[in-house]
């Protein structure tokens, strides 16, 4: 039998505890909201691949520019949430947090073209690199790497125009679905490709060049994990045309992987290694 004293404790605990996102006080986002406005730029992405909607050259404008419209609104609310919460340090009032919160979700807008140009190169790298796949649009549809890099470089514009929590909450989205964690403030270049994909981990400095493959199991980390690194730089730099393979740990902010070297399955590397080198212990 549930009881007023059950219910009584329960709302102590909010008090005492806290973990509770009231509307009326300086609320968190909601991560529901960043869910759907994430699924909604996916779809704006890829259009016609991941719903059920019919799409023809008629309505493709209608239903585009009432996607976008969607976005927009939810958007610009959730990043307000967010720049709001942070204000008691910023000084930022309500209308300034929502005038940029706005500007933010439009420059994401107008991004779109750019980020999708870049998904159609990791798309490519992804049909290039995998004797298994037949064309760009089996990638689209079924590969947990492309949805992953696809959702990174979404969260990255975000974070790169200082939008708090809400990248992360995106790429945490999307780690759970896929088993693919890229942190945000990641640095990756174009023609991207994770293979098969799950137990894949790219830290928040890390940086990745061009035309780089890396396949399951990988750790791009930091060699040392202390709060006192917060603002350092601690996880590796992976240069162009780069492959490691399953299972390979490369640690350390300091650690560079040259040019063209490929990384064996199950290597630990925590020191620089030259261009075109192979590395298998």
């Amino acid at each position: 039998m549930i009881t007023d004293e059950m219910i009584n404790r329960i709302l102590e605990s909010y008090n005492e505890y806290g973990g509770i996102n009231l509307a009326n006080t300086k609320n968190f986002p909601n991560r529901q909201n960043v869910t759907d406005v994430l699924i909604e730029l996916l779809l704006l992405l890829f259009p016609g691949f991941r719903t059920a909607e019919q799409l023809d050259d008629d309505n493709l404008r209608y239903i585009t520019g009432g996607r976008v419209n969607r976005i927009v609104q939810l958007l610009t609310g959730e990043i307000q949430k967010a720049l709001i919460y942070l204000s008691q340090s910023s000084g930022k009032g309500k209308t300034a947090c929502f005038n940029l919160a706005e500007k933010t979700a439009l420059a994401l807008i107008e991004e779109i073209p750019e980020i999708r140009r870049k998904i159609n190169l990791d798309t490519k790298a992804a049909l290039a690199g995998d004797p298994a796949a037949q064309s760009t649009e089996e990638i689209i549809l079924s590969y947990p790497g492309l949805e992953a890099v696809a959702v990174y470089r979404i969260a990255n514009f975000l974070h790169k125009n200082g939008v708090p929590i809400i990248p992360r909450i995106m790429s945490e989205y999307i780690h759970g679905k896929t088993g693919i964690d890229i942190h945000p403030g990641a640095t990756i270049g174009e023609s991207f490709f994770i293979d098969h994909g799950t137990g894949v981990v790219v830290g928040e400095t890390c940086i990745i060049g061009n035309n780089v493959k890396i396949y399951q199991g990988v750790t791009l980390g930091a060699l040392s994990v202390k709060k006192s690194l917060q603002s350092k730089k601690r996880h590796p730099t992976i240069k162009d045309n780069v492959t490691i393979y399953a299972g390979a740990t490369i640690l350390g902010g300091d650690t560079i992987i040259g040019e063209g070297c490929i990384i064996g399955g199950n290597t630990w590397v925590t020191t620089s290694v030259p261009a075109g080198q192979l590395i298998t212990i």
